[in-house]
């Protein structure tokens, strides 16, 4: 058992401080995100024998509080019949499945079984059980997989949780027929026996495969009275900023149909044109995957993603290993603008040890660029900042700004106002936009790995009704992950700077602006 990151054989300047990433070797998406006495599991797309996608079996890290991961072995490797994508996994409290021992309620994990040409099956997809009996540190595979056969080459990414409504009691899958767009949805009374209940989809972005599904119930606004459930449908390529995203659908499920209220446009996509209108998870290129935890205490909605993109995802810089995940985020439906939406927040790595570098506002901004202190400065900082734009044409964070070999290095998160070109659709809340954030890594360093890499994202964004923009950025020291107007807007990328690029500079275009407050948190 290792400590997360904590190999210095395979360290090097990109390795992240509170982003999980394997010891070694290649990892993609989340898997089996479960909370057993006390722990968090968290399993992954992980190839044991090398740094790119292959021999997928079910990585495994465990956590107490979200933060801090200790890498186990390997969970549920690939053999010569199948290799092991994508799934979930649930505490089988009930024991419906029959595999619990003495009382103790089994974990059960729900994945698709890849066939190779080695096997009877080959060339389809399916879904297959394992089980554990001492907490999640060994795994059987079930002697009757597969539990679940369309005869299909594109049936993945089982979703499962235990649904208990009008319809009855029961456990629900959520999976995709991945090329079709489509959700299809099964019941289940014990893990084993599966029936179809019904099918979502094609409905909004529909410009790559659909993947990794999600089906989850939650309060608007902290209200059980009021309740909508949130059907997440991840896709690459065909993503906002382009490759690989996830979107979500707000709507209702009594137990056999979801029902979409957030639904722009049906059947396959047309064009383009009311992309900006989807509900988007992320408006980044750096979050995909993103599933949520089965079992959270208190009720809580925790999702993790995995922070690459298939465009480029092979080729990021790294020295013998590759990939890390997201931050965890808790989600919650809140109303704004009169209707409800998602909006995130990080599990902070810095609220119980982070120590305050700076702290600074009110005070106009003045046209250009004003670096911090270098107190202020690093390659693992949080930073809180509130702007009120004015008439100035843009705000902003210059972030890992710096030189290697004598190029200058730079990353611009921005706020302007209304173009009139770049700018379309509404908000995320469902306002007329009053401008544009975007996140600007074409000069973030190591940039020429891959063609489709250097880029700016861009997302509307309203101002708040006193005319404030807040930011929150979490920087490590590959990524940059931002929540905006408290967690309504994220935009999460990688990047790859030298380490020596550590400065960070408010920015401005024009006169007018104000700095209301900083916090820099290192």
């Amino acid at each position: 058992m290792t400590s997360l990151n904590a190999t210095p054989a395979l360290d090097c300047r990109y390795r992240p401080k509170w982003h999980y990433a394997a010891e070694r070797n290649w990892l993609n998406d989340p898997n089996g995100l479960v909370h057993s006495n006390g722990v968090y599991h968290l399993f992954y797309q992980h190839n044991p024998l090398g740094d790119v996608w292959g021999n997928m079996s079910w990585g495994h890290a465990t956590s107490a509080d979200l933060l801090s991961w200790n890498e186990q072995p390997v969970a549920i490797p690939c053999d010569e019949q199948e290799a092991i994508f994508s799934g979930s996994a649930v505490v089988d409290t009930l024991n419906t499945s029959g595999f619990g021992v003495g009382g103790v309620p089994p974990l059960v994990a729900v994945y698709t079984s890849a066939y190779s040409p080695a096997s009877p099956l080959a060339g389809r997809q399916t879904q297959s059980l394992a089980f554990s009996t001492d907490d999640g540190a060994t795994w059987t595979k079930y002697a009757g997989n597969p539990v679940l056969d369309r005869a299909s080459a594109d049936f993945r990414d089982p979703k499962v949780f235990w649904y208990d409504g009008d319809a009855g009691s029961y456990w629900v899958m959520a999976a995709v027929e991945a090329v079709r767009h489509e959700v299809v949805l099964y019941k289940s009374a014990d893990l084993k026996s599966w029936e179809h209940l019904s099918t979502f989809g094609p409905a909004n972005a529909t410009g790559g495969v659909w993947e990794c599904p999600d089906l989850f119930e939650l309060p608007v606004d902290g209200d059980p009275r009021n309740t909508r459930w949130v059907l997440v449908v991840n896709l690459n390529p065909g993503g906002i900023a382009g490759g690989s995203a996830g979107q979500y659908f707000l709507g209702t499920f009594d137990g056999v149909t979801f029902r979409s209220e957030t639904t722009v446009t049906e059947g396959m996509q047309a064009d383009d044109s009311r992309m900006p209108d989807y509900g988007w998870l992320d408006w980044g290129r750096d979050y995909y995957a993103a599933v949520s935890f089965s079992n959270a205490p208190d009720g809580r909605r925790l999702m993790i993603g995995w922070m690459n993109n298939w465009q480029y995802a092979a080729s990021t810089p790294s020295q013998g290993w590759r990939s890390a995940m997201s931050l965890v985020r808790e989600v919650r439906l809140e109303t704004r603008a009169g209707r409800p939406v998602l909006v995130q927040a990080a599990v902070d790595p810095f609220a119980a040890s982070g120590t305050e570098l700076l702290a600074a506002g009110p005070a106009p901004l003045a046209d250009g660029v004003q670096w911090l202190p270098v107190e202020a400065s690093g390659d693992v900082l949080r930073i809180d900042a509130e702007f009120r734009p004015g008439s100035a044409g843009k705000v902003g964070l210059v972030l890992r700004a710096g030189e290697s070999d004598g190029v200058p290095e730079r990353t611009v998160l921005a706020y302007s106002g209304v173009s009139g070109e770049s700018l379309s659709g509404e908000s995320p809340s469902g306002e007329s936009p009053s401008g544009e954030l975007s996140l600007d890594r074409t000069a973030s360093g190591n940039v020429g790995f891959h063609a489709d890499f250097p880029s700016v994202e861009r997302v509307p964004v309203s101002l708040d009704s006193s005319g404030l923009l807040r930011l929150t950025v979490f920087l490590d020291r590959c990524s940059v992950e931002v929540f905006a107007q408290d967690g309504l807007v994220t935009l999460t990328d990688q990047i790859f700077p030298a380490e020596s690029s550590t400065a960070v500079g408010l920015l401005a275009e024009g006169d007018g602006a104000t700095l209301v407050s900083l916090i820099v948190t290192g």
